[in-house]
């Protein structure tokens, strides 16, 4: 299968946080994609006390005004769970087991944390319906990659080839080792002993698999470029987690 195109984001700064935005998405589909960056962890499980982080996601929202009145966050539970909103508004929204959200509301700012899971980014090419999904290992497995884009052309009433997607900021393959029971639940292949999987690539070619035309991934992987990105794998554990953003502003 001829691999996917490559799509790299490109350095911004959003008030006080340093990110990574698509600028092509930007361009071409009128929507903010992007991730933060080290320095400002945003987990929802962070061992920082609770009101540096409370404080952190309030300035990232300020950050992100007047184009987004409300950011929209889940505590993510690498299952297949995805949540769609269309109620305006303004402040901090956080829901509970959700994996993966959709909208086609100007002003609402999806976001998932990850720290070398894929955000996966997706939108209708001539729609307002966009989707962003936290894509680990098992989340791939139990299938939440074809179950994001048919919610995505249900609720546009579209089909898959008019879908775009995009494999963010996250581990590569050749930095992701894993057993052979792993290897074995995402792939359907029998593996022996350590085996290195490549998550982008696996999102990108059941997306192909279930019709879609266009979909890129990032040349950044977290555990490379450590320096810029937080990486779960790479730190042992201990590192910390950016917010990947997905939303259309607000006219």
């Amino acid at each position: 299968m001829t691999p996917p195109q490559e799509l790299r984001e490109a350095p911004a700064v959003r008030g006080e946080f340093r990110c990574h935005e698509l600028a092509a998405w930007a361009a071409d589909l009128g929507v903010v994609a992007g991730i933060t960056s080290r320095g400002a962890d945003f987990g929802l499980s962070s061992t920082e006390p609770t009101n540096a982080v409370l404080d952190r996601w309030r300035r990232f929202r300020m950050a992100m005004r007047p184009g987004f009145g409300t950011a929209i966050v889940g505590h993510q539970c690498h299952g297949t769970t995805l949540a769609t909103h269309q109620t305006p508004g303004s402040g901090w929204r956080v829901e509970d087991d959700i994996d993966g959200h959709l909208t086609s509301q100007p002003g609402l700012l999806l976001g998932v944390t990850v720290a070398d899971c894929v955000p996966v980014y997706l939108a209708q090419e001539t729609g307002p319906w966009i989707g962003l999904l936290h894509a680990g290992w098992r989340g791939i497995a139990a299938g939440i990659v074809e179950r994001g884009i048919s919610r995505l052309c249900e609720l546009g009433a579209c089909v898959p080839s008019d879908v775009v997607i995009h494999c963010g900021v996250s581990i590569c393959g050749s930095c992701y080792e894993v057993g052979s029971e792993v290897y074995e639940a995402v792939n359907g292949e029998s593996a022996l002993g350590q085996r290195q999987l490549d998550l982008r690539a696996l999102v990108a070619g059941r997306a192909r698999q279930s019709g879609v035309r266009r979909a890129t991934v990032t040349t950044w992987c977290t555990a490379h470029d450590h320096g810029t990105f937080y990486s779960h794998r790479r730190s042992g554990g201990t590192d910390g987690r950016m917010v990947a953003y997905l939303g259309r502003p607000s006219p």
